[in-house]
C-alpha cells in the first residue's frame, strides 16, 4: 500500500486542469501572476537572441507568451507528462515549429554540460527539495556566459501571506483542494533561504523585486535573479 496521502494524490492527479482556474480566475489574481512573468522578461528586448532556451517546469506553459527576445529553438519541460500534455495544447501553432516539449525531472535533467542560452525556472525552486544540487544542476547545463532566470514567490513573507488569503486559498477550498496542506507540500523551501542559496552561486546576479523595487521579502510578492553563469576554464 502507497503511504501517499490520498489528498495529495487527487491533488496531483487534477493539477493540470485546475492550475489555470486556481492562479486565473479573478482579474486580482491574474494581474498579479502575469505580473510575476512580466517581472522575469522585463530586462530583455525583442532584438535581443537567445539560441538554445531551456524552461523548467513549465507547468501548462503560462510563460512562454511574455517572452520578449527571440530564439532558434525553445524547450518546454516538465515531470508531469499530462501538464505538459495541455501546455502543448495551449501553445499549438505557436512560434513556427521552434518549439519542443520534453518530459525532464528538473532536477536530474538529462542534457549534456553546456547545451542551452538560457535557462528560464519560475515559480518552480520553492518546490523542490535540496534546491542547492538544482541550481547546480541547472548551471550545468547553461553555457559559460549564458544566462539563468529564476523567479521565487516571497513565501513566507507578509505580503505573500496576506496575498494569498485574498483569493487563492479561497479559490482552492471552493474546488475541494485543501489549500493549507497543498502548499504546506508544495511550497518546501522558504524564500528567504531560497535568495541567500542564489547569491551565494551566482555572484553576476541581477536582482528585481514586484512590487516594490526594495529588497524586502514583507513587502513584495515576487524576487527575481538573472544570473551571468561563469565557468572557470571554459
Amino acid at each position: 500500500m502507497s503511504s501517499e496521502d490520498k489528498a495529495w494524490l487527487d491533488y496531483r492527479s487534477k493539477f493540470a486542469d485546475v492550475y489555470h482556474e486556481s492562479n486565473y480566475s479573478s482579474p486580482l489574481q491574474s494581474i498579479v501572476m502575469e505580473a510575476s512573468h512580466r517581472l522575469t522578461e522585463k530586462p530583455f528586448q525583442k532584438y535581443e537572441h537567445f539560441s538554445k532556451v531551456l524552461e523548467v517546469g513549465v507547468g501548462p506553459g503560462e510563460h512562454l507568451p511574455f517572452v520578449r527576445h527571440s530564439f532558434d529553438q525553445y524547450v518546454l519541460t516538465d515531470l508531469d507528462a499530462k501538464t505538459l500534455s495541455v501546455a502543448r495544447n495551449n501553445l499549438k501553432g505557436k512560434h513556427d515549429g521552434k518549439l519542443l516539449f520534453e518530459i525532464q525531472n528538473g532536477a536530474e535533467l538529462s542534457y549534456e554540460d553546456n547545451s542551452f542560452d538560457r535557462l528560464i525556472a519560475t515559480h518552480v525552486l520553492e518546490h523542490v527539495y535540496q534546491p542547492h544540487l538544482v541550481l547546480k544542476e541547472w548551471r550545468r547545463v547553461v553555457k559559460n556566459g549564458g544566462l539563468l532566470s529564476i523567479l521565487v514567490p516571497t513565501d513566507p513573507g507578509l505580503a505573500w501571506r496576506l496575498g494569498r488569503n485574498l483569493g487563492p486559498r479561497k479559490n482552492a477550498l471552493a474546488q475541494g483542494i485543501d489549500y493549507d496542506y497543498v502548499m504546506a507540500r508544495e511550497h518546501v523551501n522558504p524564500c528567504n533561504n531560497l535568495i541567500a542559496l542564489m547569491r551565494h552561486y551566482f555572484s553576476d546576479c541581477r536582482e528585481a523585486w514586484w512590487p516594490f523595487p526594495i529588497p524586502s521579502i514583507d513587502l513584495n510578492l515576487f524576487f527575481a535573479c538573472h544570473a551571468i553563469v561563469h565557468k572557470p576554464g571554459i
